[in-house]
């Protein structure tokens, strides 16, 4: 029986964590310890009604005796070489945004604000690097004409769970092929992004062209967040979406 670490948070990490629960008996796995955040609260939630032990931070997963396969999905801290070598086997990520080409955050963001035709979603081996580790799975679509970053946010977790369900079986048995990133940079592009670059893409400037604005108002309004804006006689004026 493998033993398995989850790192992970919000609504994406704590589906990805209750489906490896519920097919813990066939995957013959043991989850030892699970790491997450204060926005972590279904994940939590889900543990304590679980007994699933809770590591508090990466100090205490250093000491967690035994873990062949840690699994991080939207965790927030990254994960240093010590924590890296922890796992006997792997320590995979599920990144959502395809790579090579999107690294770091806000992805779906930079997608919209660069026409993409096409997003995806990546299970890689966590490596040293900011999502720098060979790609073991992957999922593309089509971006929608008009899509508004919430979206294809939405559309991006949904595929990733998909992704994340299909490609566990494997991730356990270790039946899956490490393509290092460097391999594909011919017929790919590659960047990264992060988090505070958001603030620069949400300032509107009304001289752009009408076209640039609204791409730049769909790839940066989401709610829960400050909208995007102009500024006009030093006031902030914000840009929404209409229902």
């Amino acid at each position: 029986m493998k033993k398995i670490v989850y790192l992970g948070s919000k609504d994406i990490g704590y589906a990805c964590l209750k489906h490896l629960y519920d097919y813990r008996n066939s995957l013959d796995i043991e989850i030892v310890g699970v790491l997450t955040n204060p926005r972590g609260e279904k994940v939590i939630g889900f543990c304590r009604d679980r007994s699933i032990k809770i590591i508090d931070g990466l100090d205490e997963f250093i000491n967690i005796e035994a873990c062949d396969i840690a699994i991080s999905v939207q965790y927030h801290d990254i994960l240093q070489k010590e924590h890296i070598e922890k796992a006997k086997e792997i320590i995979v990520n599920l990144h959502i945004a395809p790579l090579p080409e999107y690294r770091g955050c806000n992805q779906c963001s930079y997608a919209i604000i660069n026409n993409d035709k096409e997003f995806g979603t990546t299970i890689h081996r966590l490596e040293e690097g900011i999502d720098s580790g060979a790609i073991m799975f992957e999922k593309r679509f089509p971006i929608q004409d008009g899509c508004w970053v919430e979206d294809l946010f939405q559309i991006a977790c949904d595929n990733s769970l998909s992704l994340f369900q299909e490609s566990l079986p494997q991730i356990i048995s270790g039946d899956f092929e490490l393509i290092p990133q460097a391999s594909l940079l011919p017929e790919r592009k590659t960047s990264i992004h992060y988090r505070n670059e958001i603030n620069d893409l949400k300032n509107i400037d009304l001289s752009w062209s009408k076209e640039k604005i609204e791409r730049h108002i769909r790839a940066t309004y989401m709610p829960g967040f400050e909208p995007p804006y102009t500024i006009i006689n030093n006031r902030k004026i914000y840009f929404g979406r209409e229902n």
